[in-house]
């Protein structure tokens, strides 16, 4: 008696260790949409084609020229709070002479309105904090953080104007630092960014740039933003006109 006793009990033990029980998900489970630069989640599949935010690209440089997002949930955001830091810290000691307004614009959504999205700061002389070996240009500090400030405009920004079927034309426009109102008075004209990371100059480094994007508050989230319209060359499509202070 005592034999079979024991072998039930034996038997009871191995189907409890073999039931695994059917649990539904919790709501703290489910997938966010709120990530700062939305994207995929990593997945441990190789891919062959390269489309959709952080592809990778076989032609990339080497970290420490660009400011990149590798595709999956969440990794842009330390690369933009990096790029963020790094502008208040070169900012604060070359002001506005080392800053570049950034507009961006998409031809297939509408061509004559640019999009403000932010600025660009880059170091003007070789202080003690420079990691580079030359001094970077003005398109030097978009190229090498443009994949970024895309990808920020069109996902976090403005998404129904650069993000889905408007994504394939996105064009990146500078103009001098801290010169919106000149820019809605039609003062001033932008210049088109041209050229991609192969035009990199050895031994620069993209620690001697930083970016701060543009963030809507109130209305702007829903009316958007500071937006100019322009032509095909940057140039004004209206006259200028003052604003009554």
């Amino acid at each position: 008696m005592k034999t079979l006793t024991l072998f039930l009990l034996s038997a009871i033990i191995v189907q409890a260790a073999a039931f695994t029980p059917s649990l539904p998900l919790s709501s703290s489970t489910s997938s966010s949409t709120s990530t700062i630069l939305y994207a995929k989640k990593k997945s441990n599949q190789k891919k062959t084609s390269g489309g959709g935010f952080g592809a990778s690209s076989q032609t990339s440089k080497p970290s420490t020229q660009t400011r990149s997002v590798s595709g999956y949930t969440g990794s842009g955001t330390k690369p933009l709070a990096k790029a963020a830091n790094t502008f208040d810290q070169i900012r604060k000691v070359y002001g506005k002479e080392g800053t570049s307004d950034l507009y961006m614009r998409s031809p297939l959504n509408d061509p004559e309105i640019f999009w403000y999205v932010g600025k660009v700061v880059r170091r003007l002389d070789r202080d003690e904090q420079m990691e580079g070996e030359i001094l970077p240009n003005e398109m030097e500090a978009v190229i090498s953080q443009k994949r970024l400030i895309m990808e920020y405009a069109k996902h976090q920004l403005r998404p129904q104007n650069f993000g889905g079927p408007y994504a394939s034309s996105l064009e990146l426009w500078i103009a001098p630092g801290d010169s919106e109102m000149d820019a809605v008075q039609n003062k001033i004209s932008l210049v088109k960014v041209t050229g991609s990371t192969k035009d990199l100059r050895e031994g620069f480094s993209v620690s001697d740039v930083g970016f701060n994007p543009e963030i809507y508050v109130g209305d702007e989230q829903k009316d958007g933003g500071l937006r100019v319209k322009r032509d095909e060359n940057g140039d004004p499509v209206k006259d200028v006109f003052e604003i009554n202070s």
